[in-house]
């Protein structure tokens, strides 16, 4: 919770970075994945590296409609004032971001747990769906609140994934969506996920974990979404595995994030995606100066 200690901590870490090819210097204040959740009654506690959310509606009459925002919360005026702290320190040096909001599905799946919520929508669909629709109305707000901060500043909106936007730019994303089937998904969860990139000017959608696959096809009929970043996840990584996916995705016009990939993975990259809209997040195997020379010499040739 030392908010001026972290912000110096990123701002030493960011000086002694060098940005290569289009990386950017970027602070987001990170409170952890379910902050938002936090925020709306959920308990928070943390390890060394992440946080863990404790359901605050055990009974949905008696408890949903207390799960609401708060924005005397402390941990709201913490990410506030981080937030702050930021923007002071990056005046001329460094971008800052959003935190990780975690709307939508998740933040319901926080406020209720994931296997009880997964009940909820054989068992309580239509409080799942009342609570979906009053908590994106204050994920607005909120989202809008840090945004205006921001553009106040004179900055381009980030957050945790590093691209940056004049306007509203975002993240949208569905964990839980890995849990249920796509008939589920397309009912109750692809019209919010639609609105969401309406009320951003660019999104790009984070897709996560091969059983969240079954609902590509429905995000890519979304016009307004921009982008996607797959994530395979642990266990299932390699770029060849995927080569499809990236395929698809392309093929609807969408951009892409290509996560971090190995120098030996290029050639195959070149040969099956045009380089229109992709993303190179992150190559391993560069060690030194000069490979990093050579490998943005070879991305430039291919595009």
């Amino acid at each position: 919770m030392d908010v001026s200690f972290r912000a110096a901590q990123m701002e030493a870490e960011l000086e002694n970075t060098v940005f290569y090819g289009d990386a950017l210097p970027i602070a987001w204040p990170n409170m952890g994945p379910e902050i938002f959740s936090a925020w709306c009654g959920c308990g928070y506690r943390y390890g060394r590296d992440t946080t863990w959310s404790e359901p605050c509606i055990d009974d949905w009459d008696a408890d949903a409609s207390q799960a609401v925002f708060d924005p005397k919360h402390p941990l709201f005026q913490t990410t506030v004032r981080f937030t702050k702290e930021l923007i002071e320190r990056g005046k001329g040096k460094f971008i800052v971001g959003l935190t990780d909001f975690h709307p939508g599905a998740d933040h319901l799946a926080a406020l209720r747990d994931p296997q009880t919520l997964a009940y909820d929508m054989i068992e309580n669909i239509d409080h799942v769906q009342a609570k979906l629709e009053e908590s994106y109305a204050e994920f607005y707000r909120v989202y809008d609140i840090f945004y205006e901060m921001l553009r106040e500043a004179n900055m381009p909106i980030t957050s945790w994934t590093p691209l940056i936007h004049e306007g509203r730019f975002y993240i949208p994303s569905n964990d839980f969506s890995c849990m249920i089937s796509k008939q589920m998904f397309d009912d109750l969860f692809l019209p919010g996920i639609v609105e969401e990139c309406r009320f951003y000017e660019r999104s790009i959608y984070h897709l996560d974990g091969p059983d969240a696959l079954r609902h590509l096809d429905s995000l890519l009929s979304i016009k307004e979404l921009d982008a996607v970043q797959w994530v395979p996840g642990a266990g299932n990584e390699g770029y060849e595995r995927w080569v499809e996916v990236y395929q698809k995705i392309q093929r609807a016009g969408k951009g892409i994030q290509l996560l971090p990939v190995r120098i030996a993975e290029l050639p195959l990259i070149f040969e099956t995606l045009r380089p229109e809209g992709v993303w190179f997040s992150g190559i391993h195997g560069i060690e030194d100066q000069a490979t990093a020379d050579r490998v943005l010499a070879r991305i430039e040739k291919w595009t």
